[in-house]
């Protein structure tokens, strides 16, 4: 692959070369970024979520865990993302009978030089993947979708809004 100097494509060098972007002089600014994404089963499994009868345990407390801990780890799995200092991480999950899904939603946050959008759709999906680990000795069908960036700010580029 050969890019030019001009490449919106930052992780490749001008010879095409995959390299971690230098964040050095970048100024530290706040950044947040909010994801989300969600998992559709068959209505027993949700009953069984709801209800806490899952074989394996609380399925939604041990899927937030999963999800905080992944954004930690998100420079450990994604080969050029910058390993960050987060200050703060929050995962939501809403169950959705009317379509048999629950929603994960993760806010991320630092203070540097480069944007948590990685960490927080990492952890959106750790979290549902921990949720079909945790269901799948019931409904091997479950299917995780739409995860995707709702808002990031921070940073040069500055405030972006997914649009609805």
């Amino acid at each position: 692959m050969s890019t030019s100097p001009t490449s919106p494509l930052t992780h490749f060098d001008h010879a095409g070369q995959a390299h971690m972007v230098d964040v050095g002089a970048k100024e530290d600014t706040q950044r947040i970024a909010r994801a989300s994404g969600r998992i559709v089963m068959q209505p027993e499994t949700l009953a069984l979520i709801q209800a806490g009868d899952a074989k394996k345990g609380d399925v939604i407390g041990i899927a937030r865990i999963a999800a905080i801990q992944a954004s930690k780890r998100t420079s450990d799995l994604i080969p050029l993302c910058h390993p960050l200092a987060l200050t703060r991480v929050a995962a939501e999950f809403h169950v959705d009978a009317a379509t048999n899904s629950v929603e994960c939603e993760v806010t991320a946050q630092t203070t540097g030089k480069t944007g948590v959008e990685m960490e927080a759709l990492t952890a959106v999906s750790v979290g549902l993947l921990t949720i079909y680990d945790m269901c799948k000795a019931v409904d091997r069908g479950m299917q995780i979708e739409n995860i995707h960036l709702l808002e990031k700010q921070g940073g040069k580029s500055g405030h972006w809004l997914a649009e609805v």
